[in-house]
């Protein structure tokens, strides 16, 4: 009896001690993922705070682009921005280095957070993940367009509209709007357009996950409308043009999501009906 005890102690131990050797593979491969995205983010950083000045530049082209516009219509003075601490576009610079590192480094971010889940998928459930590893990005680069191409134009434009030009009996009120200021807006932005448009993204994967269904998003879709007007009213300036160049793309992106779950649904249908054939 003793040494049947014995016995079944040392298997409960090496059950443990195989299960513990998977456990700490996960974690060291874990680690090394974190490490390689890292050493990704901080290359980008050093690349983007090294052409920080040429980038915040690019930013300002909507900027200038609207001013442009307003000052042939008013006769307005060149645009300028100013900063009113002594560190202040000093540290513009490192967080435009930081966002311009996270968006550079996402290929190798995705890339790493692929390797570590593959090995616990499917062929078949991997074949139906890269799709959507693919479309995130650009989906999410659309959304950054948009904002710089439509949006700050539109926006830039109606703030300098508020100018005031100087007159016998008016003060002349100018627009001088702070580095710092100007960076957390366009940034803000393209976030929450980017975020934004990965709608189809989401609810393609929940609706693949069974999670969601084609039909629950149409019963949805007028709660789905206050939830996106919502949105766009925290996400966007206090104004009711940016509310609604991000409400209307985001609900045409629903309606796409609609579409694309339903596709999911068929696809997932005839693979049901191909295995209860085998």
């Amino acid at each position: 009896m003793t040494s049947e005890n014995e016995n079944d102690k040392t298997a409960a131990a090496d059950e443990v001690e195989a299960s513990r050797a998977p456990l700490l593979d996960h974690l060291l491969e874990l680690r090394s993922r974190i490490i390689w995205s890292l050493v990704a983010i901080v290359i980008a950083f050093a690349i983007c705070f090294a052409f920080a000045l040429p980038i915040y530049d690019v930013l300002l082209r909507p900027f200038t682009v609207a001013a442009g516009m307003v000052g042939e219509q008013a006769g307005a003075a060149p645009p300028r921005l100013i900063f009113t601490g002594p560190m202040e576009f000093f540290f513009v610079k490192i967080k435009l280095a930081l966002f311009g590192a996270v968006i550079l480094a996402f290929p190798v971010i995705a890339y790493q957070v692929y390797r570590f889940v593959a090995p616990g998928l499917y062929r078949n459930e991997r074949g139906a993940f890269l799709p959507f590893m693919i479309a995130s990005p650009l989906l999410f680069a659309l959304g950054g367009s948009f904002v710089y191409f439509v949006m700050m134009p539109m926006v830039m434009r109606f703030a300098l509209m508020q100018q005031q030009s100087p007159g016998e009996t008016r003060i002349a009120i100018e627009l001088l709007p702070r580095v710092s200021e100007y960076l957390s807006l366009t940034t803000t932005l393209i976030l929450a357009f980017g975020l934004s448009f990965q709608l189809p993204v989401v609810l393609s994967l929940m609706g693949r996950a069974g999670l969601i269904s084609a039909d629950t998003l149409r019963k949805g879709r007028k709660y789905a409308i206050v939830g996106i007007l919502a949105f766009a009213a925290f996400f966007t300036p206090p104004d009711v043009i940016s509310q609604i160049l991000l409400g209307i793309p985001v609900l045409l992106l629903y309606e796409l999501s609609i579409f694309s779950v339903a596709l999911v649904e068929r696809k997932r249908k005839r693979e049901d009906e191909a295995a209860a054939d085998d």
